[in-house]
């Protein structure tokens, strides 16, 4: 397992009195990294490499600056059958169904700038007819397990919705 970090490596111990009020910067290790996960530290994802059959094989990666500019010349390939992105989440893509649907579909605007899409909690319809919205993109950024609940909810009402009835949970 390795863990890619485009960030610096943070200090050991926090600097308190250069940070308040916001959350200090160090070294923080949870229980699966202590487990033996590898971390790099100012590296890049350049791209995925697969087979000829498609199967991932491994993840070409470069080193990167202060400002998080490639290295030149300190490409790598990390051997790998499976890769997770985890990216944090700031909003749909603008150029996606929003930028598509500009005008048509409502949005909100939160205190963080993200910008989500509109849709109710009960049958998690937005305000474009047959556009369904849930998890993150409805919320904002917010734990995997609302995700995964949205998730299913909306597929509750997505098929009921097709179907006229549904036998999926809620």
């Amino acid at each position: 397992m390795t863990q890619l970090d485009i960030r610096p490596q943070p200090p050991e111990k926090e600097d308190k009195l250069t940070v308040w009020p916001y959350w200090a910067t160090k070294m923080r290790t949870s229980s699966s990294q202590a487990e033996g996960a590898q971390r790099e530290f100012q590296v890049a994802t350049l791209e995925f490499i697969g087979d000829e059959d498609g199967v991932l094989t491994g993840v070409k990666c470069c080193e990167v600056d202060e400002k998080r500019k490639p290295v030149a010349g300190t490409e790598f390939v990390i051997r790998a059958d499976l890769a997770f992105i985890a990216i944090g989440f700031a909003g749909p893509i603008s150029g996606g169904v929003t930028k598509e649907l500009d005008g048509q579909m409502t949005l909100n605007v939160d205190a963080r700038r993200s910008t989500n899409v509109v849709a109710n909690d009960r049958d998690y319809r937005t305000s474009v007819d047959r556009l369904f919205a849930a998890g993150d993109v409805r919320r904002g950024q917010s734990l995997v397990v609302w995700a995964i609940r949205e998730g299913r909810q909306a597929a509750h009402a997505i098929d009921k919705f097709l179907m006229g009835e549904t036998v999926l949970p809620r």
